[in-house]
């Protein structure tokens, strides 16, 4: 009986996963997954948040910004490389999302970057963000700080992985080597 009660127990906990790793409410247009920053070392000025965010309605929406009590300034980033240097620049007209659709943010690619921490990202903590899209509104979600060398893998998890996201030219496969901020 008692192994009963605990197969019971521990299929309740995996059924309930998939909504625990979604944010948001049930009445979002946008569904938030899977959010997670890296820690950062005392005395970094800047990190960065990752997840997917999936459009549950038949229109086109924007992220257009984000809002945190954790840094002075919250801004939608892209990061790419570009003949060998990467660049990162704030999206000044926000992050598509399509209809019907999904856009991950991640490592080496689109993120929200967090200007001005007001105190280390520390692993094991949580802290809030505030998502605004041009018609979904705003949307609550609270961040899972991860260890600093993290990287999510293609299945959800995190892999404790070092370097910079994992970033490289994509005409020779090598890593970066320089970086501009714009």
């Amino acid at each position: 009986m008692r192994s009963l009660f605990k197969l019971v127990i521990f299929a309740a906990l995996i059924a309930g996963a998939p909504a625990a790793l979604a944010q948001g409410n049930e009445d979002s247009a946008i569904a938030v997954e899977q959010p997670w920053a890296r820690a950062t070392p005392a005395g970094a000025q800047t990190g960065a948040v990752y997840m997917t965010l999936n459009n549950k309605t038949s229109a086109a929406d924007r992220l257009t910004g984000a809002s945190s009590d954790v840094a002075a300034q919250v801004r939608v980033h892209e990061m790419a490389v570009v003949d060998g240097v990467m660049q990162m620049r704030q999206l000044a007209d926000g992050l598509p999302i399509p209809a019907g659709g999904s856009v991950t943010l991640k490592p080496g690619g689109y993120h929200v970057m967090l200007i001005g921490l007001k105190k280390p990202l520390a692993a094991g903590e949580t802290f809030p963000l505030t998502l605004t899209f041009a018609k979904a509104g705003n949307i609550s979600v609270t961040i899972p700080v991860q260890a600093m060398g993290a990287m999510k893998d293609g299945k959800g998890g995190v892999n404790q992985m070092g370097g910079v996201g994992g970033v490289e030219d994509k005409k020779s496969g090598r890593g970066m080597g320089k970086m501009e901020m714009k």
